[in-house]
């Protein structure tokens, strides 16, 4: 079952998605894990890196996907390696895109249960953002790209409103001497960004969607490039403002730094609240977009409705989410997808592009 025609998406939609597919919650979190594994300032190297590093993983992804035009991943692996195989694989990117969706929710209900609705149930936070979102996903991928589009300028004009406002707490010393350890700290700090780029596996579905998917390259790149962008912005004036011993200390460090001023000449004077449920629609996308992308794996592969396997998969999601007991048990879940993302879409999909090159699989 091939895409149908008017699920199309141009090049810029496809970019836009995968912008918004990796720009989630790992920005409130990104500058201490890294630092946790770097102990040094130098770890927005670490962060260009890992960018880069995921951004070699998608081109791979994106130049196996080019050779099956119209078929996610989980209709062509099928091709290459068997059904038996191709089921396998496929069932295990599926739980990864479940998981993920889950980890974001919680996120979601964690923060907002923190710094917004404080004694709001969990359960009424998480059941308003999922149930959106399954109405979202039910008009499929141009409705997804639509809400992306949509919040794009929103969501980029506030974050980096906050971070030239935050520029009053910079102390560039804390961020010297570069290089003063050597590279190891760096190589040390780039595995936690793993889950934070998350970017390749976005493209197993997408190139099958885009109405040019020669252009698959592009989208890689520019889509990849951008939120690298604003990580590395985040990562810097974070530990610019409190130093690598600060920023271990705090759970949510650039939430932090956007709640340690203020600006008296505007309407708002703090920006927490206003960055905080600004941001929360940028996590939602990814959410949609993992979501979507193991409803659709799993209507493939079992030949079932769509919008079926959404409703399925609605109750798993939430029980999922609530399995990791406290913010620590949410991080080791973080971890742990970011593990499994280097290992499976970052080592295996260059052996089936082999594999079906030589076995003449595809175009």
């Amino acid at each position: 079952m091939k895409a149908k025609a008017k699920d199309r998406i141009t090049t810029p939609q496809a970019t836009i998605i995968m912008v918004n597919y990796i720009l989630a919650a790992g920005i409130l979190t990104l500058p201490r894990v890294t630092v946790e594994a770097g102990k040094t300032p130098d770890v927005w190297i670490s962060v260009i890196l890992g960018g880069l590093l995921s951004m070699l993983a998608a081109a791979v992804i994106a130049k196996l996907s080019q050779r099956f035009p119209g078929q996610t991943f989980f209709q062509y692996c099928r091709l290459i390696i068997g059904k038996p195989l191709g089921i396998l694989l496929g069932t295990l990117a599926v739980g990864y895109f479940l998981c993920v969706a889950s980890f974001e929710m919680r996120t979601v209900q964690e923060v907002t249960g923190f710094f917004l609705l404080e004694g709001t149930p969990a359960w009424a936070i998480s059941a308003i953002f999922i149930w959106i979102g399954l109405y979202l996903c039910m008009g499929g991928i141009n409705a997804i790209s639509r809400i992306c589009r949509l919040i794009v300028p929103i969501t980029w004009t506030v974050f980096f409103g906050a971070s030239l406002l935050s520029l009053e707490l910079f102390d560039l010393n804390n961020l010297r001497p570069v290089l003063g350890e050597g590279l190891g700290p760096v190589w040390k700090a780039i595995k936690p960004t793993a889950l934070t780029f998350t970017a390749g596996e976005v493209m197993l579905i997408l190139v099958a969607f885009m109405d040019k998917p020669n252009k698959a390259m592009k989208v890689v790149v520019v889509g990849t490039l951008i939120p690298m962008l604003f990580y590395v912005v985040a990562v810097v004036l974070t530990i610019g403002a409190f130093s690598i011993e600060g920023v271990v200390t705090r759970t949510w460090p650039f939430l932090d730094l956007v709640r340690s001023f203020e600006v008296k000449y505007l309407i708002l004077e703090r920006f927490e609240s206003l960055l905080m449920a600004i941001w929360i629609m940028q996590i939602f996308c990814t959410f949609c977009i993992t979501f979507y992308a193991a409803a659709l794996g799993l209507s493939q592969m079992i030949n079932k409705k769509f919008q079926n396997c959404l409703f399925a998969l609605l109750p798993i999601v939430y029980i999922v989410s609530q399995v990791p007991p406290g913010i620590n048990g949410l991080f080791a879940l973080g971890t742990g997808l970011g593990n499994f993302s280097m290992t499976v879409f970052g080592l295996i999909p260059l052996p089936l592009l082999i594999i079906a090159h030589f076995r003449r699989a595809g175009s």
